[in-house]
């Protein structure tokens, strides 16, 4: 995929309420993005708007739950009625969730994978004649390091990203003659009020600054990535460290897991 140019890029951007997807959304007004944005939350979204009136860029805001069906079709007429076509879907919104499988309720499998999988699915699905008719579109899809590596105590977050990472290859193949990019994200631990909103536990969450990458640093690279026209980037060295050893010697990597990892 070529080389593409944010100026002027019409975008949607779930989870903009805080974290990377606020940083994106700061950093791509900047550039001179036109964005429209959403989280569950409206006083965040509101600030956001509120922050970006002096950049290049604009950005409007709809609050609402991207679980929702009516919400998404609502962002999908938004789109239509504001720009008719748009080059940007950032499946950005996402929840973790922290303790044993055998313990946890099993409604905590579904609302984990409902936000982080089925909702960006089925916003791509919603939205994909609008892409189609962009310039030099894209999809991100933000996973993580543990959808290409699981730990335990995660299972259901790391289910849900390995269904993303999964479905972002396939759709990238898919799409590609058509010239509409899926760019696959995956940071590692990173500090942003996600962790806040984990459903269940504190405990396993905690990660030194060496360790985690910022929402702004993440933010950046992924915009680059996205002029770029990349498939797929992994985040820091030690996300880009556990991918590798997996792959390499995923015994030894099976082992240090189940001796470290909390």
């Amino acid at each position: 995929m070529g080389r593409r140019s944010i100026q002027a890029m019409r975008g949607l951007i779930t989870g903009a309420s805080s974290g990377i997807g606020r940083e994106l959304t700061r950093q791509l007004a900047a550039g001179g993005a036109q964005l429209l944005v959403t989280a569950r939350r409206a006083e965040p979204l509101d600030s956001l708007v509120e922050a970006s009136q002096d950049m290049p860029g604009r950005v409007f805001a709809m609050a609402g739950d991207v679980t929702d069906p009516d919400h998404r079709a609502r962002l999908s007429d938004a789109v239509r009625q504001r720009w008719g076509a748009f080059d940007l879907l950032v499946n950005n919104a996402g929840v973790g969730a922290v303790g044993p499988f055998a313990e946890a309720d099993p409604e905590r499998l579904r609302e984990v994978f409902e936000l982080n999988f089925f909702a960006a699915v089925e916003l791509i699905r919603g939205t994909l004649p609008l892409l189609r008719v962009g310039r030099t579109p894209v999809i991100v899809n933000i996973g993580s390091v543990l959808g290409h590596r699981a730990v335990p105590r995660k299972s259901e977050y790391c289910a849900s990203k390995f269904a993303l990472h999964g479905f972002s290859d396939s759709l990238r193949a898919e799409l590609a003659p058509e010239g509409i990019g899926v760019l696959l994200v995956s940071p590692s631990t990173t500090r942003t009020e996600f962790f806040d909103r984990l459903l269940e536990g504190a405990d396993g969450v905690a990660a030194s600054s060496s360790r985690v990458a910022s929402a702004g640093s993440v933010a950046r690279h992924t915009i680059r990535a996205i002029r770029r026209g990349r498939d797929e980037i992994i985040l820091t060295p030690g996300g880009k460290l556990l991918v590798w050893l997996d792959r390499l010697c995923p015994t030894l990597a099976n082992r240090l897991i189940a001796r470290y990892a909390p």
